[in-house]
């Protein structure tokens, strides 16, 4: 409403304020909005950073939901969920991304008021390796990636490797760990379930974005990306990575053994049946994690990545067209979902995100009824 006024007292006529309304209303813009909310060309351009995780999904939903919408674009880039959380607290960006929901201190340092934490998919962090000559699947226990991470483990053939995976030919080679060298949701996915199952892991590295190993244990690497790129390139190398990029780059995936004992592949099903286990334990502002789930079919390490949204945007056109783009995202976008190895989300949680969608606001307004 700012424009309008000022438009009046500039003017200081009816009938050119009139004017300005038709003329604003056939760019696409509503009354409430920026400046510089298009481009010369019309289209409303939304930026988001964080999550590598979700790079995939977000490509894909952009692309389909630019097909539907011409006007709006939507630009994400795979950052790291440090970034992501960064990036939304500085307002650098429209949104952000994070496989990790911001903790009460990274809440208090937002600029822009009240932070919504939107869950829009879920997936598995999984550990791939390069071991050409191992033709079936590894199996580790918590413990073992514990001692893996490290240090404590350092030859594929340890004894504690070939207990569980008796039927493998683990050769006698040093294992050489990839982990994230940047502030990382995929981190803060797996570090967390070692953190609740692996006592020693949980005293001396504990949940974090940035887990500190002992020196001189593995190589570091930023994003997803990073870490599957020298996993792949790197014969006797083990990292962690979202199932997506090990699928993409057809290296295998570990089965973990999960809380009720069992050894899990990754997969929609699994991950899925892992969020089924807390649906009824999330809190009311959406901040939950799924690893180390309850059932016997449960991926132990899956994750939830969240959209992070001021509660009340600044520019009304770019909101409108960012809770328009979430909304069609968790609803119609589901479908696209499964093809690249993430799982949607349990129908009582999109309930719960399109409450969350309806209670954004610009200039207290809400911008979807």
């Amino acid at each position: 409403m700012n424009i309008k006024r000022n438009f009046f007292k500039r003017l200081g006529t009816l009938a050119l304020a009139g004017f300005a309304a038709v003329s604003l209303a056939c760019s696409g813009q509503q009354m409430g909005g920026s400046n510089g909310t298009t481009s010369s060309s019309g289209t409303i351009k939304v930026a988001g950073t964080g999550s590598t995780f979700v790079k995939p999904m977000m490509d894909k939903w952009g692309s389909e939901f630019g097909k539907l919408n011409p006007n709006i674009q939507i630009d994400y880039s795979g950052t790291g969920s440090g970034a992501g959380i960064k990036g939304i607290q500085n307002r650098t960006v429209d949104f952000g991304g994070s496989d990790a929901a911001m903790s009460d201190d990274e809440m208090k340092q937002t600029t822009g008021g009240e932070i919504v934490h939107l869950p829009v998919v879920l997936g598995a962090v999984v550990l791939t390796y390069n071991l050409p000559d191992v033709k079936e699947p590894l199996k580790l226990t918590p413990e073992l990636i514990s001692d893996i991470y490290l240090g404590k483990i350092r030859k594929w053939n340890d004894p504690k490797l070939k207990a569980e995976n008796a039927n493998l030919n683990l050769p006698d080679s040093d294992i050489t760990p990839v982990f994230r060298a940047d502030g990382s949701g995929t981190s803060d996915i797996i570090t967390d379930y070692l953190s609740k199952t692996v006592p020693e892991w949980k005293e001396k590295v504990g949940r974090t974005k940035n887990p500190q190993l002992p020196q001189g244990i593995g190589i570091g690497a930023k994003g997803n990306e990073g870490v599957m790129g020298q996993v792949k390139n790197t014969p006797n190398t083990i990292g962690y990575v979202e199932l997506t990029f090990a699928k993409a780059n057809n290296l295998p995936a570990a089965q973990i053994k999960n809380k009720a004992g069992n050894f899990v592949t990754a997969d929609s099903s699994t991950v899925s049946k892992a969020a089924a286990a807390f649906t009824d334990k999330m809190a009311d502002d959406l901040r939950f994690e799924i690893t180390n789930a309850d059932g016997p079919e449960a991926y132990p390490i899956s994750g939830t990545v969240f959209m992070l949204v001021y509660k009340d945007q600044q520019d009304a056109v770019k909101g409108k067209a960012l809770v328009d783009f979430l909304w069609w995202a968790i609803n119609d976008g589901e479908k696209f979902v499964v093809d690249l190895h993430y799982a949607p989300l349990p129908d009582t949680l999109v309930q719960k995100v399109d409450a969350k969608l309806l209670s954004i606001t610009s200039g207290g307004k809400p911008l979807r009824q």
